[in-house]
């Protein structure tokens, strides 16, 4: 198998609303697809699909990857660029299990109360905070139990 930094490197672009996560050049870039990883060299053909909640990695060569955990997107292919659209990345490396457990704590919590008919709050964003705490525990290698 040739390595990754036989291949070209092309454009890349993570993106949130906040802004830029990254953006430069990479050799290989591998996405969490609804159906399964989504992976791409230079020159991939041309490409739109939905991401869901997981792990994006960024083949920058030789043995550097940036990992982030991803929240749900979009993801597009065009020429030489490929651009992921998320709701939120964090740095593998950044990820405090601490601050993500109880994230997922207390979204569960209030969830547990909109379902039991004591709160008002919306379910959907409490259950993409959920999911989004469960995705920085699982790609940070923790258990979400």
């Amino acid at each position: 198998m040739a390595e990754i930094a036989d291949h070209p490197p092309f454009d890349v672009a993570v993106v949130t609303p906040d802004g830029p996560v990254f953006s430069g050049e990479a050799h290989m870039l591998i996405v969490p697809g609804a159906a399964g990883e989504i992976g791409v060299l230079a020159r991939h053909a041309p490409l739109v699909a939905t991401l869901k909640a997981g792990s994006t990695r960024v083949h920058l060569g030789g043995n550097e990857i940036l990992e982030f955990a991803t929240g749900p997107g979009f993801f597009k292919v065009e020429l030489d660029r490929a651009l992921a659209l998320v709701d939120d990345a964090v740095n593998v490396k950044e990820i405090d299990d601490s601050r993500a457990q109880a994230q997922l704590d207390a979204a569960k919590a209030e969830l547990e109360k909109v379902e039991a008919g004591d709160s008002a709050a919306d379910r959907w964003q409490l259950e993409q905070r959920i999911r989004h705490a469960e995705n920085q525990l699982s790609v940070s290698g923790r258990t979400t139990g």
